[in-house]
């Protein structure tokens, strides 16, 4: 029987990168994206939840912070899943069987 988490279980990983990493070590968004080797914007739109976590920002994330890849990577998917199942309802789709 599968688990049925809920979407507030969710998090998009980029408010919570922001309030663990860059917040506690004193960066601004500006410092930050110098030292990741990414510009403002881009990690401005992942910060407010705008932009989806990519798999490079994930690695970038590890190497500069010690946070695991895996991890973020797992965070963004539970929060791309929970906002998916939010709209289940409104997909229109045939079940199909297997064939004998």
């Amino acid at each position: 029987m599968a688990v049925k988490v809920h979407s507030f279980f969710s998090v998009h990983p980029g408010p919570w990168l922001r309030t663990e990493f860059i917040e506690p070590y004193g960066l601004t968004v500006s410092s930050a994206s110098e030292a990741l080797g990414v510009t403002r914007v881009t990690l401005s739109n992942l910060f407010n939840g705008k932009a989806a976590l990519s798999a490079d920002m994930a690695l970038r994330f590890e190497k500069a912070f010690g946070v695991s890849a895996d991890t973020l990577m797992r965070m963004q998917a539970a929060h791309d899943i929970a906002q998916a199942r939010a709209h289940a309802d409104d997909l229109v789709v045939t079940r199909i069987a297997k064939a004998a």
